[in-house]
């Protein structure tokens, strides 16, 4: 399998496939180094629209660093597609209640560690989250601390939650682990002064705005995408669980 220059160095293995969700199962996203033996896992939450190319990407471009990485839907397969207007967005994001997200999470990592194909390398895992996936990123990594090494988020929400179960200043406060935030300082749905609460809340983790970035801007088929942004985005994710996980 061909190794683009941009991608990494390692060749993989990439499909679509049919993951336990809940009583029945939902289409998730795997991607792995083609190579004997186990490797590093990552779970990467995807924002409401769905598995969507960039993150598909995404998950390649770890694959090809030398980890093992697997995208759940947590709307199982309910999510309104890459152009839906911003209030079928809000309905799919209230449909999705927090213990349930958890259970779907645990139920992710459950079946990367009992595949007998042994890929998935056993011991603490990577969560990356983006966008809303960034806020059940967080949500989980603080209910799942002894599991979680590392935790980044990229535009996550980190407010408007308050009368959800599990919402996420309560969460801030409880990451043990090391912790990356990764925001556009001209996003408009999440303020920069709500990035600065998160790092008083997370002192320990690095929480970081990009100047003249806005929303979205990891999509590269967004109006907001901004190649240095997210380049810079990818270079610390791999600094971080590469002196996290290996």
């Amino acid at each position: 399998m061909a190794v683009l220059q941009h991608e990494g160095t390692i060749e993989i293995l990439y499909r679509d496939f049919a993951m336990p969700s809940g009583a029945g199962f939902s289409t998730g996203y795997l991607s792995r180094p083609d190579r004997i033996g186990d490797y590093p896992l990552v779970l990467l939450l995807p924002p409401l629209q769905g598995i969507t190319p960039f993150v598909k990407d995404l998950a390649r471009r770890l694959a090809r660093n030398g980890y093992a990485v697997l995208v759940p839907d947590l709307t199982r397969g309910a999510h309104p597609g890459p152009k839906a207007p911003f209030e079928d967005l809000v309905a799919t994001y209230h449909a999705i209640r927090d213990r349930r997200a958890l259970a779907d999470i645990d139920d992710a990592v459950a079946f990367a560690f009992a595949d007998p194909a042994g890929w998935a390398r056993p011991g603490r895992i990577g969560v990356v989250g983006i966008d809303v996936g960034g806020r059940f990123a967080i949500i989980y990594a603080a209910h799942r601390q002894r599991a979680v090494g590392a935790l980044c988020v990229a535009y996550a929400p980190l407010a408007g939650d308050e009368e959800r179960r599990l919402p996420v200043v309560e969460a801030l406060e409880m990451l043990p682990m090391p912790v990356l935030g990764l925001y556009g300082a001209d996003d408009d749905l999440v303020p920069a002064a709500g990035v600065d609460e998160a790092q008083r809340l997370n002192p320990h983790g690095r929480w970081i705005l990009y100047d003249g970035v806005g929303h979205d801007y990891l999509d590269d088929d967004s109006g907001s995408y901004h190649h240095a942004a997210a380049s810079d985005t990818l270079a610390r994710l791999l600094r971080l669980l590469a002196a996290t996980l290996g």
